[in-house]
């Protein structure tokens, strides 16, 4: 039996979706499709935003979540490396802790020095470390939730210029949105109020959520119409 513990790094949480969800996404879905189930679940999650049904939100996003998760195991990207690189303790756009772009008016990207004595291990010291970078309390949910779909844009569209171009600058252009779009993941969950790495727990407690097998044996038209 594979789960995710209340303790988990994101590392191990993406190594899950590999384990559960390796098998059935090779045979049944390429990019594209899993981009449009990311963006599925994502918009599921902001209709339970504009309905006020925290559940609902929240449900959707951890499912969003995990699609997108399927995505970084599908092209091989390591999303706690990239987004501790481009979110070390520090704001990735004005290099401080909390964010002070609004306050100075920051107009171009800072230089971002790395201290790995300060990284972060688990999924929950993220979460609190995204907390302090940029404070729930300075926007609120609904702005959190359009901020999440303006990066999922610009993640897709690093993923279309990738596969228009096949170059190695355009691939790093897609790490470095992927890393934006779980940064605002975490935000919309903090701005929520919900425990993130508790949820997972509870969603991911006995291999996959629906069918309960490793690997998932919930078949390609039930996934197509699932709805949370």
């Amino acid at each position: 039996m594979e789960s995710i513990k209340t303790d988990t790094t994101i590392k191990e949480y993406q190594a899950f979706i590999q384990k559960v969800y390796g098998l059935p996404n090779d045979r049944y879905f390429d990019t594209w499709d899993m981009l449009n189930n990311l963006g599925r679940f994502a918009m599921r999650g902001m209709k339970g935003i504009r309905k006020n049904d925290k559940e609902k939100a929240t449900n959707n996003f951890i499912i969003a979540l995990s699609w997108f998760m399927s995505i970084m195991n599908q092209l091989h990207i390591d999303i706690e490396q990239e987004t501790w690189e481009r979110f070390p303790f520090f704001c990735s756009y004005c290099a401080s802790y909390p964010c002070s772009c609004k306050e100075n008016k920051v107009k171009e990207r800072q230089k971002v020095v790395i201290d790995d004595t300060k990284r972060t291990k688990t999924l929950q010291e993220s979460q609190d470390m995204f907390q302090g970078l940029y404070p729930k309390e300075d926007r609120t949910l609904e702005h959190a939730g359009i901020h999440l779909s303006e990066e999922l844009g610009e993640f897709s569209e690093a993923i279309l210029t990738f596969r228009g171009n096949h170059n190695d600058t355009d691939f790093e252009k897609i790490t470095r949105e992927a890393a934006d779009v779980i940064s605002c993941f975490i935000g919309v969950f903090n701005s929520l109020n919900v425990n993130l790495a508790e949820e997972l727990s509870q969603q991911f407690s006995n291999n996959c959520h629906i069918c309960h097998d490793i690997p998932c044996t919930c078949n390609f038209t039930f996934i197509t119409e699932f709805k949370s």
